[in-house]
């Protein structure tokens, strides 16, 4: 049973943390080459703004924001969860060579198929899975022993393998590719938010609706799974099924996000790891923190990114990874 002020402290947090997102919104449309005055924001949103302004809101900066944090959302979910079913605090979806397997699908997908553009908003999201699932299935191969079960740290040495080798890949293919694709396939490598358009939101929310609710309701099979292998069979559940599904999630909910922000690494690490540390392991406590956390840090980072240099800024992915690789050696080094 989880105690009443600790999920009164969950609550707390949980409105603190929407406040901050939308405050970092507001804050956001007031920086840029194309920016709303704040005096003028309400009045917008409410149909009384000018033309320009309607069409900086609506159409440049609110769906580029909306996507950011549902993108932070599905990684800190999906870090979330690939951090308790291997009892591994280091995992993270950039990390162990989910985003590589996604990256490296939409790189082929994207040099060398035929693609109408009508199509392809709504079908870059698959192929992600897609390349993520495959490498997902092969990383969870090599790291799993019959007599041990899943290795944590053997997990995390073949994952970086892994997305050092498809890392690889993608260059070997973008090596002979037209100018044009091979600018787009460099800014995804940085992590440069390119999905800023409604389509993209439509894309990517169905996702989150579906998987989002999925886990939080796999919850207390995920605090089973963490503790260990032995007691989690002692108490019945099916460990491998279990996992296996959950880790379909996972790679679901990062492939989703990447397809439309790029290479972005150390959300999925940061995030749950904050969460935890304010309201404790629990799944069903930290997780819901945690989504919001995530989509924090990707709107605040992009937000930096894009301001910092003219003309085109500094991708997101950059920006959050100057902040999580420090934080990624300092765990590497506590645990």
């Amino acid at each position: 049973m989880i105690h009443p002020s600790l999920l009164k402290k969950q609550r707390l947090l949980l409105i603190a943390f929407l406040l901050l997102t939308v405050a970092t919104m507001v804050i956001s449309l007031g920086f840029g080459s194309s920016s709303v005055s704040y005096s003028r924001i309400i009045p917008t949103i409410m149909g009384n703004g000018q033309f320009i302004d309607e069409f900086v809101l609506f159409e440049l900066r609110l769906p580029r924001m909306i996507v950011t944090v549902l993108a932070g959302m599905a990684l800190a979910v999906s870090g979330s969860v690939l951090q308790s079913i291997t009892r591994n605090d280091l995992a993270d979806p950039g990390i162990i060579g989910i985003n590589s397997g996604a990256g490296a699908a939409v790189a082929i997908f994207f040099l060398f198929l035929p693609i109408e553009a009508g199509a392809f908003t709504y079908m870059i999201p698959a192929v992600a899975f897609a390349g993520a699932f495959v490498t997902a299935v092969l990383i969870y191969l090599f790291a799993y022993d019959r007599r041990n079960g899943l290795q944590p740290i053997r997990l995390i040495l073949i994952g970086v393998g892994f997305s050092m080798a498809l890392s690889g890949l993608m260059i070997v293919l973008i090596s002979s590719a037209e100018r044009e694709k091979v600018d787009f396939i460099a800014q995804w490598l940085a992590g440069n938010v390119w999905g800023t358009s409604w389509p993209f939101v439509y894309a990517l929310l169905p996702w989150l609706l579906i998987l989002v609710p999925f886990v939080l309701y796999k919850g207390q099979r995920l605090n089973i799974l963490n503790l260990s292998e032995p007691v989690a069979i002692g108490v019945g559940i099916g460990v491998n099924r279990e996992r296996i599904v959950l880790m379909i999630a996972a790679v679901a909910l990062a492939a989703s996000a990447v397809s439309v922000t790029g290479g972005i690494a150390f959300v999925g690490l940061m995030a749950p790891h904050i969460a935890k540390s304010l309201v404790g392991p629990r799944n069903q406590l930290f997780i819901p923190l945690a989504m919001l956390i995530g989509g924090w840090l990707l709107l605040t980072a992009d937000t930096i990114g894009r301001n910092s240099i003219e003309p085109n800024g500094i991708p997101a992915g950059v920006v959050v990874a100057v902040i999580g690789a420090p934080y990624f050696v300092w765990l590497l080094v506590k645990k």
